[in-house]
């Protein structure tokens, strides 16, 4: 019982790890393509991305490699629900003229 609910745990925490991230990442696109300086939104949002999930992924899989595959899965399913429910970006940008 225990076990199924550490690895209920894992996944719901995944979905959160992948929710903040790939949440994120659209709101850095939608702020980083009308921004004066681009770059500092994207490298500083995949900064902060990865370090957020990594971090997650590192206390979760320190109790074992079962918890860290399923905090995996939920952050895969996190993917699919925000690729899902968010629009994507159909505006053309095109570069300034120099």
């Amino acid at each position: 019982m225990i076990n199924n609910l550490n690895l209920i745990l894992a996944l719901v925490a995944g979905i959160l790890l992948g929710l903040i991230f790939f949440g994120g990442l659209w709101l850095t696109i939608q702020k980083g393509l009308y921004s004066k300086r681009p770059v500092l939104w994207f490298a500083g949002s995949l900064l902060l991305r990865t370090v957020i999930a990594l971090t997650g992924f590192y206390f979760i899989g320190r109790s074992g490699w079962q918890r860290l595959l399923v905090c995996l899965l939920g952050f895969v399913i996190a993917r699919l629900v925000v690729k899902r429910f968010i629009p994507e970006v159909r505006e053309t940008i095109h570069a300034p003229n120099a």
